[in-house]
């Protein structure tokens, strides 16, 4: 990898996995509208780290309580909302690790293609739409009950499809479910923690088995560039969010679905 598709694809990664437009479409779209080599595994893996790092760092706060609260929660001494929060994460967590277990091969093999990121691109961007317009927006994540667990969950498994997005995904079914934009975006943002530390932790071991890392510096900086832009994506986000809504990002994705149609249909 030379040093501009370093730079490309790792702020690309921080921009886009936690926007409703899905990070996985355009880290393979990318390499095929520029012909760049895949960035292989090695590369994907760090920028993940950059990313959760990202999270991570951004609702350190609230992921410190959460923490507390859980274990409170464990050893009988108190339920709170911050371990309701702590619990629904984990949970929701379920449905797209089971998929992800006994899909993983299936969609490496056969939905990678522009046709399918398409597709999902603009089905589930009209579906993001849909939810931002009807929902009602009126309770935050401390609110949410285990059928929007369920929901939302169930929404990020379908995320595997590349083209999706999982935080679109996700922000859909919680905007569905009646919780606020803001709601919506931040228990997306905090169920992306487990996910991205699964989903890394499937590459490295898929990595790992057939090579070994000879140079650091281009995942280095992959890494660092990725969380740096992913930072400031979650803060701006969330920001902007209640003054722009998510027409943007439906308008973005119906004309990058039409884009790809036009180059390879």
């Amino acid at each position: 990898m030379d040093f501009i598709q370093i730079i490309v694809l790792a702020i690309v990664q921080g921009l886009t996995e936690f926007l409703p437009v899905s990070s996985s479409a355009h880290l393979i779209l990318v390499p095929v509208l520029t012909g760049w080599k895949d960035q292989g595994l090695a590369f994907d893996v760090a920028v993940h780290v950059g990313t959760l790092s990202a999270v991570v760092l951004y609702f350190r706060k609230e992921i410190i309580q959460m923490i507390r609260s859980w274990f409170r929660s464990v050893t009988g001494k108190g339920f709170d909302n911050d371990a309701k929060l702590a619990w629904a994460v984990l949970f929701g967590t379920i449905p797209v690790g089971l998929s992800g277990l006994l899909f993983k091969d299936f969609i490496a093999e056969h939905l990678r293609e522009p046709v399918v990121i398409a597709s999902s691109t603009l089905v589930f961007g009209l579906l993001l739409w849909l939810a931002d317009a009807k929902g009602r927006r009126v309770r935050d994540e401390y609110a949410i009950n285990w059928k929007d667990v369920l929901v939302i969950g169930c929404a990020q498994a379908l995320a595997l499809i590349p083209g999706t997005s999982r935080s679109g995904a996700t922000m859909t079914a919680a905007l569905l479910m009646g919780l606020s934009r803001q709601a919506a975006a931040r228990f997306s943002f905090l169920l992306s923690i487990p996910v991205i530390v699964l989903a890394g932790g499937l590459e490295t071991k898929d990595y790992l088995e057939h090579a070994s890392i000879t140079d650091m510096q281009p995942l280095m900086l992959g890494a660092l560039l990725s969380g740096v832009s992913a930072y400031f994506c979650i803060h701006y986000f969330l920001k902007l969010l209640e003054r722009i809504g998510m027409m943007p990002f439906v308008i973005y994705r119906i004309v990058l679905a039409l884009f790809l149609y036009v180059m390879f249909a």
